[in-house]
């Protein structure tokens, strides 16, 4: 679309008849469990989650639009720019582009030219995750994928001329063991069906109608994601998007009724109290533990979701960072979803590469104290810093993931119970059983092997296995 009100009348003809439509959207097909859901959220939120997203752990989350191509400040550069007037996003524009340019221009610049949906995924599965997230359309409302309610605005009609959608999941499931995931924003900035529905304080629902839940239906019935994040309410409740509704056909009815797995960002008041995981805000890691499900959704750029040309290298968290990152997430019960944004023309920058092969060389060593893994009674040592436990039961096996090397090499723990005779500690990636000495109820002090640089089995933490303690 080269402008966002040039369709508004053609948009209002569509609402009522699409609104008629709906229904043969939907696919006519059964869902195979007994178990139905009613479009209400006492019983969607009965339904249990997928067990495969538990033991997953982490996940890679993909920002990527229109705004890469300003790729300047934030992916909210749109509204930085024309709502808010941020004097750094005017200056910007000022200083790059010519006056009387819409964001809009933005669109054929967006090429995507060395876009490789298989260079992608070999890269996803070198990170060690196990889904991942592509952001099909953000509050900018360009669709990564032709969809027939975007008009022009959209990958195939404008810019790349390439379905990115059909392209990144060909290449995931043909080349990756990773699960494949979606993001759409409920909401559009400037989309005037919204903006009207908006002034009327939601009472109206001529944008939902026409536009989102068609594209919500378009994109599971066609891509079939395992992952559907959603995102963007707009401040508009949960009524007004049908989310319980779509929810409904979506656990009931949808191709990916039993294996899917959603969020809590379905309108306003929804975030942290439905769905099925919680997220509860960007960059959420409470530290403890929780009675639900959740997801920290964070960025290896410290202040954007989307690619900035004007980052510098302190602006990325380290691998450390990152490392510690999922360690503390895994702790509490939670899983990683880490994000990076490509440049316009579709490539992953050299930074971001280097962070996800570099968490894949960590997991490839620490991997089995994080993948299946479950929470332990202490999620942390309360006397020994950075150092969290997780477990798995089954194998009467603690791991405790520790990231400082003590210069006398003894490492204590305080929280393990320990048995002479049952008890053995290793090093994952060293292999030998390692001395240990109980120190009664009070945890136990473990003689780490004296290794050079090149011994160590990780540079980035290191991961005791702890058998028979309680």
């Amino acid at each position: 679309m080269r402008s966002s009100e040039q369709p508004q009348l053609a948009r209002r003809r569509l609402a009522l008849p699409l609104l008629l439509l709906l229904p043969a959207l939907l696919p006519r097909c059964r869902a195979t469990s007994t178990q139905r859901y009613d479009p209400t959220w006492e019983s969607l939120d009965s339904r249990p989650l997928p067990a495969w997203f538990d033991r997953a752990k982490f996940g890679i989350f993909i920002h990527w639009g229109v705004f890469s191509v300003p790729s300047f400040g934030s992916e909210w550069f749109w509204w930085y720019w024309l709502k808010e007037k941020r004097s750094k996003f005017v200056d910007f524009m000022k200083d790059n582009y010519p006056p009387g340019f819409k964001y809009e221009d933005f669109g054929p610049l967006f090429t995507a030219y060395f876009f490789n949906a298989s260079q992608w995924a070999d890269i996803l599965q070198a990170s060690g995750a196990k889904y991942v997230v592509l952001t099909t359309k953000h509050h900018e409302g360009f669709t990564l994928w032709g969809s027939e309610y975007s008009w022009n605005w959209n990958a195939v009609d404008e810019g790349p001329k390439r379905d990115i959608v059909k392209e990144l999941a060909v290449a995931i499931r043909n080349r990756t063991d990773l699960r494949f995931g979606l993001y759409y924003s409920l909401f559009e900035w400037f989309h005037p069906l919204f903006l009207e529905d908006e002034s009327s304080s939601f009472k109206m629902r001529q944008f939902p109608v026409s536009k989102m839940l068609p594209e919500l239906y378009e994109l599971v019935n066609k891509y079939k994601p395992e992952v559907l994040w959603s995102d963007g309410d707009g401040g508009a409740p949960d009524h007004y998007w049908n989310s319980t509704g779509f929810l409904a056909w979506l656990y009931n009815e949808s191709p990916v009724r039993n294996i899917v797995v959603t969020n809590d960002r379905w309108g306003a008041g929804s975030i942290c109290k439905h769905g099925g995981y919680y997220t509860c805000s960007d960059r959420y890691n409470p530290g403890h533990l929780l009675p639900h499900k959740w997801e920290n959704c964070m960025t290896i750029d410290k202040f954007s979701w989307g690619y900035r040309r004007e980052a510098g290298i302190g602006d990325y968290l380290t691998i450390e960072e990152l490392v510690k990152q999922l360690v503390e997430t895994v702790a509490c019960g939670g899983n990683l979803l880490m994000n990076f944004g490509p440049t316009l023309d579709g490539t992953i920058s050299a930074v971001f590469e280097e962070r996800l092969r570099q968490m894949g060389t960590w997991l490839k060593v620490n991997g089995e104290g994080i993948y299946e893994t479950r929470t332990w009674r202490s999620q942390n040592d309360t006397i020994t810093p950075d150092v969290w436990y997780t477990s798995k039961p089954e194998k009467k096996v603690v791991y405790a993931i520790f990231f400082k090397w003590p210069i006398s090499g003894k490492l204590f723990l305080d929280q393990p119970i320990a048995s002479l005779g049952a008890t053995e500690v290793k090093l994952l990636g060293h292999g030998q059983p390692l001395t240990w000495i109980s120190s009664g109820s009070n945890g136990i002090t473990v003689e780490l092997p004296q290794l050079n640089f090149h011994q160590m089995p990780c540079r980035w933490g290191w991961t005791l296995t702890l058998s028979n303690v309680t």
